[in-house]
């Protein structure tokens, strides 16, 4: 779950991690009235849950009240990715010195969480490992012992930052680490941690991203999920029915439903979808117990997103039988609001019941996930 900057540094406040003082406007009379309270210059940054706000040009320095009018009007009627944005963060400006990075995230290979520290910061870290890895510095810390003064220490001092203020960055180090832990985070960044030419060390911005599986954990920070920004609709009534679904960008939302048991599975067939012409228009993943109901709901809720016109299945029968699943998706099919070509491919367990079942009926069966791709983008047409 993804939280607004505004919401982040309120996070980070209470773990006494240096911000500066904002606030939110939703309209430009609010955004005037706050810029004259902070007084002038000031920040106006557009809040919506993607990156690169900067570069799409919602975020702005005003100089003057008639550019805090000109630059709120103009960021709160625009899109960033595909996101309208509803509300700015007006903070007061400052002069900066130095600009770092530091982010917690998660380390799936080594399994630990791995503490990251720029010296390149204000741009995206993805840019930075891509054009300067020399530049990134990096500790993996595990939780069961938490993190030590000795990482942190090789985690700031092997990037060659100035020496005065290394004191002051540890400090904030180590309480990004107790937020991040403490708030369930998947992904918790200040980028730009900056050094200002008054000498304070600051974070400027603010990333949180809270684990899902953590949310029944965190019942005060679940309450700030927006529907519309974080979630659409669809993906807003699929966590109410329990579904693993994921609707695709709107630039990137094709007309093929994908459905699947293993995120891994799913996300390969996506991949084949692409590879093969089409765009899929969804991930879900119907899990390892794929009972009837759960294959019809799932079903029914890729079907009403109507550019949906085809849906390619596939399941890996290990803890769910094939012919179990076959059996589930033909009593669907029956009930289903709008008929539109599927395609399954299924392997495991009971595979050939499977196909028994299958034979005759509506539903097209597929060897494998290269050929199920195939036959439904040329059933539903070419969309790349």
């Amino acid at each position: 779950m993804k939280i607004h900057e505004y919401q982040a540094k309120e996070l980070f406040s209470q773990f006494d991690i240096p911000i500066l003082p904002g606030r939110v406007a939703f309209n430009v009379e609010e955004a005037l009235s706050i810029a004259g309270e902070f007084g002038l210059p000031v920040v106006i940054k557009a809040q919506v849950h993607v990156g690169g706000r900067g570069k799409a040009g919602g975020i702005k320095v005003a100089k003057t009240f008639q550019d805090v009018e000109v630059h709120s009007k103009n960021i709160l009627s625009m899109e960033i990715k595909g996101l309208p944005v509803k509300k700015v963060l007006i903070a007061k400006a400052v002069d900066i010195r130095e600009e770092y990075y530091l982010g917690l995230t998660l380390d799936r290979d080594a399994r630990l969480i791995v503490f990251i520290f720029s010296t390149a910061g204000g741009i995206d870290i993805e840019e930075v490992a891509a054009t300067s890895p020399e530049k990134i510095t990096r500790v993996n810390i595990d939780p069961l012992f938490g993190v030590m003064d000795f990482q942190l220490k090789k985690l700031i001092y092997d990037s060659r930052v100035d020496n005065d203020k290394i004191k002051d960055i540890l400090k904030i180090a180590r309480k990004l680490y107790e937020c991040y832990i403490a708030v369930d985070a998947s992904l918790a960044e200040i980028n730009p941690l900056a050094i200002l030419t008054s000498g304070e060390v600051v974070a400027l911005d603010a990333k949180l991203i809270i684990d899902d599986n953590a949310l029944y954990r965190q019942p005060k920070l679940e309450q700030l999920r927006e529907i519309g920004d974080d979630l659409d609709e669809l993906e807003a009534e699929a966590q109410k029915l329990h579904l693993a679904y994921v609707h695709m960008p709107k630039d990137k939302r094709g007309s093929i439903g994908v459905m699947g048991n293993g995120a891994g599975l799913v996300m390969n067939t996506m991949d084949e979808v692409t590879r093969a012409g089409g765009m899929p228009n969804n991930f879900l993943d119907i899990g390892g117990t794929a009972t009837p109901e759960v294959v019809e709901a799932s079903l029914n809720h890729i079907l009403k997103d109507e550019v949906v016109q085809g849906i390619l299945i596939n399941v890996f029968g290990g803890i769910v039988r094939c012919d179990i699943v076959a059996e589930g998706l033909l009593k669907a099919y029956e009930r289903l609001p709008r008929k539109v070509p599927i395609v399954i491919r299924m392997t495991g367990t009971n595979e050939d019941l499977a196909r028994e079942l299958l034979e005759g009926t509506p539903l097209i069966y597929a060897s494998s996930t290269e050929e199920g791709a195939c036959k439904i983008v040329e059933l539903v047409g070419r969309q790349n």
